[in-house]
C-alpha cells in the first residue's frame, strides 16, 4: 500500500495545488482477482498519487472476505470483472465511486450502488481494438477449420451482420471492410448518421440482419431485454454455412437454442470467448462447428489492460475534482 504524502511535502510540490491537499486521506481501491499489467499499475499509481491520494492494491484474491474488509475505507474502488454485489456496496461506508475497467458492467449491482448515492462508471472503448480483432480471428479460425487439415473458406466477399453498432462494432466493421468483407448493420440506439458516415448498410430489424448474414458478430450488452435473444427463432434464420461470433456476454444465448439449431443444421458454427454453461456437451457433440477459449479473452491485450486501468484512474480524479460524471451508467 502507498504511504500518503503529509502536507509539508506537498507545499514544496508545484504541481500540487489546494485542491489536492485538500483530498489528503482519500484512499482509492484496485481490486482485482485477475490483476492489471504491472505497467498499468505503474501508471495507475502515478495519476492516483499526483492528484493526492492513497493507493490501495487487492491482487489475486482468494476469499470474498478479502474484498469486504478492503473496501471497507476506500472512497474510489477499481474493477475488472470482479462482482460488486449488494453485500459489498453495504460493506463499503466510504464508497462514492466505482469504475469498471472495461465497456461491461453487468458485474456490478447498479441497483444497491444507486440506493447508496455510488456512481457507477465503464471506461468504454478502451477495450474496443482487442475485442475487435480478436472477433476477426475467430471469424477466420472458424472459415478455416480451426486451422487443421481440410479445405475452408474465405470471409472477402463475404456479407457480414453487426450486432449493435457501438465501439466495438464500429471497428469490426472498419476491419471486415478492409479485408473485403460486405457490412451490414442493426442497432436501433445508434444515429442513422454514423452508419452513413461508415457507409455501412443497415436493416430494420434484428431477424433481417440474421437472414440476410454469412458471419455475425454480437455486441450487445447483457440486460433484461437481450438476455436469451439469440435463441432458437432468431438462430434458426441464419443461411446456410452461417458463423455465430459471440464475444459479448454468454447470457444473450439461449443454450438449448443453440443446442436445437446447432443439431438441426449441420451447416451453422458458433464460436465465442465467453464458454457457455453448456459448453463441455456443445463440444463432445458438435466438434469443430464450435470453439470457445478457456476464458474471456477479449480485452486480454497488454495494450487494452492499461489503457483501461489508466482511464479509470483517470476517471475518478476527474470525478473528485471537477464532479465530471460522462462515463456514469446508474443515471
Amino acid at each position: 500500500m502507498a504511504l500518503v504524502t503529509t502536507y509539508s511535502q506537498k507545499r514544496k510540490e508545484k504541481s500540487i495545488d489546494w485542491l489536492t491537499i485538500m483530498n489528503e486521506g482519500m484512499k482509492v481501491l484496485v481490486a482485482t482477482e485477475k490483476p492489471f499489467a504491472k505497467a498499468a499499475v505503474d501508471g495507475i499509481r502515478e495519476i492516483v498519487e499526483k492528484a493526492g491520494y492513497e493507493l490501495a492494491l487487492l491482487e489475486k484474491y482468494t476469499d470474498r472476505q478479502q474484498l469486504l474488509d478492503a473496501v471497507a475505507d476506500a472512497d474510489a474502488l477499481i474493477i475488472r470483472s470482479d462482482k460488486v454485489t449488494a453485500e459489498v456496496v453495504d460493506a463499503a461506508k466510504k464508497l462514492k465511486i466505482v469504475v469498471r475497467a472495461g465497456a461491461g458492467y453487468d458485474n456490478v449491482d447498479l441497483a444497491a450502488c444507486t440506493a447508496r448515492g455510488i456512481v457507477v462508471m465503464n471506461t468504454p472503448g478502451q477495450n474496443s481494438n482487442a475485442v475487435a480483432e480478436l472477433a476477426l480471428g475467430m471469424m477466420i479460425y472458424m472459415s478455416r477449420n480451426q486451422f487443421t487439415p481440410g479445405t475452408g473458406h474465405e470471409i472477402h466477399g463475404k456479407k457480414l451482420g453487426i450486432h449493435a453498432y457501438g465501439n466495438v462494432g464500429r471497428i469490426v466493421g472498419r476491419y471486415a471492410k478492409a479485408l473485403g468483407m460486405k457490412v451490414c448493420a442493426f442497432d436501433p440506439f445508434t444515429d442513422p448518421k454514423v452508419f452513413e458516415c461508415d457507409d455501412v448498410e443497415t436493416v430494420g430489424s434484428v431477424e433481417a440482419l440474421y437472414s440476410s448474414c454469412d458471419y455475425i458478430s454480437v455486441h450487445i450488452p447483457a440486460t433484461e431485454q437481450t438476455k436469451k435473444s439469440l435463441n432458437y427463432d432468431l438462430l434458426s434464420k441464419l443461411p446456410k454455412g452461417a458463423v455465430v461470433v459471440n464475444t459479448a456476454r454468454k447470457e444473450v444465448v439461449d443454450e438449448e437454442g443453440l443446442m436445437k439449431v446447432l443439431s438441426e443444421r449441420e451447416d451453422l458454427k458458433y464460436v465465442t470467448d465467453i464458454a457457455a454453461d453448456n459448453q463441455a456437451a456443445l463440444n463432445e457433440k458438435f466438434g469443430k462447428r464450435v470453439f470457445a477459449t478457456p476464458k474471456k479473452m477479449g480485452a486480454e491485450t497488454a495494450e487494452a489492460n492499461i489503457n483501461a486501468g489508466l482511464a479509470a484512474a483517470r476517471q475518478i480524479v476527474e470525478f473528485f475534482v471537477n464532479g465530471d460524471r460522462k462515463f456514469q451508467v446508474n443515471k
